[in-house]
C-alpha cells in the first residue's frame, strides 16, 4: 500500500551490554591470575581462600550475564515471560542431551499425529521413558500441572503418538509439543516446541490448486463486480480485503440473519450481512474462473479487543497485529480461520485459494501496529499468528496457500523504528518457523517503484540509483530488481519441506498516471514482462481497477480508470498483454524504455 508513515514511537532503550560483559570477564580473569600466583608462592591457605572467592566471583559473573539476558526495558511482561520460557525449553548441559525432532505430522487415519525424533543420549531421569507434553499456541512454557499425552521408551530413535481431537474443546491442531523426561518428579524439557506441519491431512476438500491462464491480476473494484468489466479485461487473478472484525458480532440487516458458528466446542457470533458481501464477491469471481487472493487484516473493534495483540492496544494505525499471544485472541482467530476456509471452498459461496496474513507487516507503525520490540520478538509474534491461520485454513482446504506480506523496504537499515527491513524480518520469521516445524508459507511482495510517485522504475538516476541495485544488499526492491527476492528465496535455508522454492506473488503494485497515461501503461507492460519471465512469480496483481481518491491526493493515480469511469491508456494494455495481440498493445512502450527489442531488458529467471 502507501509508503510508511513515520509516527511517534516508543523505542526500546538499549543498555551497554558489551562493556559490562568485558568488565565482568576481565574481573574473572584477574581473580584466576591471582589465585595461580599465590599457589606458586606456596601460600596454600591463602590460595584455598582465593579459590573459594573465585568460585563466588564466578557465580556472580554468571548472575550478571543471566540478569542481562532477562532485562527487557519498556516491554510488556509477556515478552519477558517469553524469554524466560525459552530458557525453560533449553537443555542444560552438553549437546548430547538435545533431542532433535524429525517430524510432527498427522497420521493417515486422520485422528492421531506422530512426533518422531532422535538423540545420541539422554539425561538421567526417574524412569526409562520419554514424555510428550502439549502447549497452547500462546504458551511460552510448559504448565507446571502439565499431564503427558503420550510416552515411549527411551531410544535413540523414537516416536510418540497422540490423538488430535480436531474440532473439540480439547483440540490439539493448534498446539505445540515438546519431548521431556521426568526427573525428581518434574518434567525436564529436551526439545524445542513443534507444531503439526501437515494440517492438510485433515481437510475434506483437496481439489488441486488451480492453474491460471496467466499471472495477470487486479485489486478489484467491488462496485464493478456486477458489470462485464472483469470479463472484458480478461482478469485471471483477483485480490480482496477482509478486515476480520467486520465479520464479528450480530447481523445488521434483517434479510441476513446472524450466523452462529461452532468451533472447538464454542459458539461464535458472525454478522450475516457482512458475510453475504464476501459471498457475493467470491462467488462472482469464482464463477468467472478467477483465482482469488483474500487478504486478512486486523482492524480495531471496540466490541472485540481480544483479537488485537496485547502489545498493540492503544495504538493508532490502519491495522494491528493479530493476537496469538492470549487464549481469548487465539480462540477467535482459530474460529475465523476455520469459518472462512470452510465457507469459501465451494461453488455456492466461492473458492478462495490464496490467503495473505496481514499487510506489509514490516511497517509495524502503520499496517501491523505493535509497540516497538526487537525484531526477533516481533517476528515470533507474527509467526504465531501465521501458524495459527495456516493450520486452520489448510485443515479445511488442503491445497490453499498461505502468504506473509512485505513491502519494498528490503535492506534500508532504517534509523527510525517505524519499520523493520523486510529482509531482516523475513529472516527472523523463517527461523521461527523452521525451529518449530517447517511449513509451506509463501511471500506476497509489494515491489512498488521508488519513489512510489515515479512510474519510470527503470530510470535509476540520483537517489533511486543508490537505493535500487542488483544485489541482495540493495536498500529497496522494486519490480526492476525483483529477482533479488526470488534468488534469495532459493537459498537452502529458505526452501520448503519438499525442497521446492517458495511461492511468490506480487499481491500489490501499480504505477501512477500523473506523468501521463502512456507512461503508466509503458511501466505496466515492462513490469508484466519482468514478472512473467520469472518462473518463481505466480501472480502479479495490479493496484487498482479504479483510482482511489485518497491515493490520488498523494500523487498515486494507480487505476485502470479514473474515478468518473473514464478508461485510461493502460486499460487496453492490461487487457491484451496476455493474449496473442499483446505486441500491438505494448510496442509503444519500447520507445519510453529506450529499447528496440524486449530481449534487451527481459531476462528469463
Amino acid at each position: 500500500m502507501k509508503q510508511e508513515q513515520n509516527k511517534g514511537a516508543d523505542p526500546r532503550k538499549k543498555g551497554d551490554r558489551s562493556n559490562k560483559q568485558k568488565k565482568a570477564i576481565g574481573n574473572k580473569v584477574l581473580g584466576i591470575y591471582l589465585a595461580v600466583l599465590l599457589l606458586i608462592l606456596g601460600v596454600i591457605g591463602t590460595a584455598m581462600f582465593i579459590v573459594y572467592q573465585s568460585e563466588n566471583i564466578g557465580k556472580q559473573v554468571a548472575g550478571i550475564f543471566e540478569g542481562i539476558e532477562e532485562v527487557q526495558p519498556e516491554q510488556e511482561s509477556g515478552s519477558a515471560e517469553a524469554e524466560q520460557s525459552e530458557k525453560t525449553h533449553s537443555v542444560k548441559g552438553t549437546g548430547e542431551r538435545k533431542v532433535t525432532i524429525l517430524s510432527c505430522e498427522v497420521l493417515p487415519d486422520g485422528t492421531q499425529f506422530a512426533l518422531k525424533g532422535e538423540a545420541d543420549a539422554f539425561p538421567e531421569s526417574d524412569d526409562n521413558n520419554l514424555y510428550l507434553l502439549a502447549m497452547k499456541t500462546y504458551e511460552d512454557a510448559v504448565p507446571e500441572d502439565a499431564v503427558p499425552i503420550a510416552c515411549a521408551e527411551k531410544k535413540t530413535s523414537f516416536m510418540l503418538k497422540a490423538d488430535i481431537l480436531d474440532n473439540t474443546a480439547d483440540s490439539r491442531l493448534y498446539s505445540k509439543f515438546v519431548v521431556a523426561v521426568k526427573k525428581d518428579g518434574k518434567y525436564e524439557v529436551l526439545s524445542t516446541p513443534q507444531y503439526i506441519t501437515n494440517p492438510e491431512a485433515l481437510a475434506s476438500y483437496s481439489e488441486p490448486y488451480p492453474k491460471a491462464e496467466s499471472i495477470k491480476g487486479l485489486l478489484v473494484d467491488p462496485q464493478k463486480l456486477g458489470t462485464s468489466e472483469l470479463d472484458d479485461l480478461g482478469v485471471k487473478q483477483a485480490a480482496y480485503n477482509i478486515p476480520i472484525a467486520r465479520l464479528l458480532g450480530p447481523s445488521t440487516h434483517s434479510d441476513y440473519p446472524t450466523i452462529i458458528y461452532n468451533y472447538n466446542g464454542k459458539d461464535y457470533t458472525l454478522n450475516g450481512h457482512v458475510v453475504s458481501e464476501y459471498d457475493y464477491v467470491f462467488k462472482t469471481l469464482s464463477d468467472k474462473g478467477i483465482v482469488i487472493t483474500a487478504i486478512l487484516l486486523n482492524n480495531k473493534s471496540d466490541a472485540y479487543p481480544q483479537v488485537i495483540h496485547p502489545l498493540s492496544r492503544g495504538g493508532n494505525a490502519y491495522y494491528y497485529a493479530f493476537n496469538a499471544a492470549e487464549e481469548a485472541g487465539t480462540d477467535y482467530l482459530e474460529a475465523v480461520a476455520a469459518f472462512l476456509a470452510e465457507r469459501y471452498r465451494d461453488e455456492e459461496h466461492g473458492i478462495v485459494m490464496n490467503w495473505i496474513i496481514g499487510n506489509e507487516v514490516n511497517v509495524r507503525s502503520t499496517w501491523n501496529y505493535m509497540k516497538y520490540v526487537d525484531i526477533d520478538t516481533y517476528a515470533r509474534e507474527y509467526a504465531r499468528a501465521v501458524r495459527l491461520f495456516y493450520n486452520g485454513i489448510k485443515s479445511f482446504n488442503a491445497n490453499a496457500r498461505i502468504y506473509i506480506s512485505l513491502d519494498q523496504q528490503w535492506n534500508r537499515n532504517l534509523s527510525s523504528d517505524s519499520s523493520y527491513d523486510s529482509r531482516d524480518l523475513m529472516d527472523a520469521f523463517n527461523e521461527c518457523i523452521k525451529e518449530e516445524g517447517n511449513i509451506q508459507w509463501g511471500l506476497a511482495h509489494h515491489p512498488y517503484s521508488y519513489p512510489m510517485t515515479w512510474p519510470k522504475f527503470w530510470e535509476l538516476t540520483g537517489e533511486a540509483g543508490e537505493m535500487v541495485q542488483e544485489s541482495e544488499d540493495t536498500s529497496m526492491v522494486t519490480i526492476y530488481n525483483i529477482d533479488v527476492v526470488t534468488n534469495y528465496l532459493q537459498k537452502e535455508e529458505y526452501l520448503m519441506p519438499d525442497g521446492e522454492v517458495r511461492s511468490v506473488i506480487l499481491s500489490e503494485m501499480g504505477f501512477t498516471s500523473t506523468y501521463g497515461e502512456d507512461v503508466q501503461a509503458a511501466a505496466f507492460a515492462y513490469a508484466y514482462y519482468i514478472a512473467e519471465n520469472n518462473q518463481h512469480i505466480d501472480s502479479m496483481l495490479l493496484s487498482r481497477e479504479t483510482d482511489d481518491a485518497g491515493e490520488v491526493a498523494q500523487g498515486l493515480a494507480l487505476g485502470l480508470s479514473y474515478q468518473n469511469g473514464r478508461r485510461k491508456y493502460i486499460y487496453d494494455t492490461f487487457k491484451y498483454i496476455d493474449t496473442d495481440e499483446k505486441d500491438a498493445y505494448t510496442e509503444f512502450a519500447k520507445n519510453y524504455i529506450g529499447i528496440k527489442d524486449w530481449e534487451e531488458v527481459i531476462i528469463q529467471q
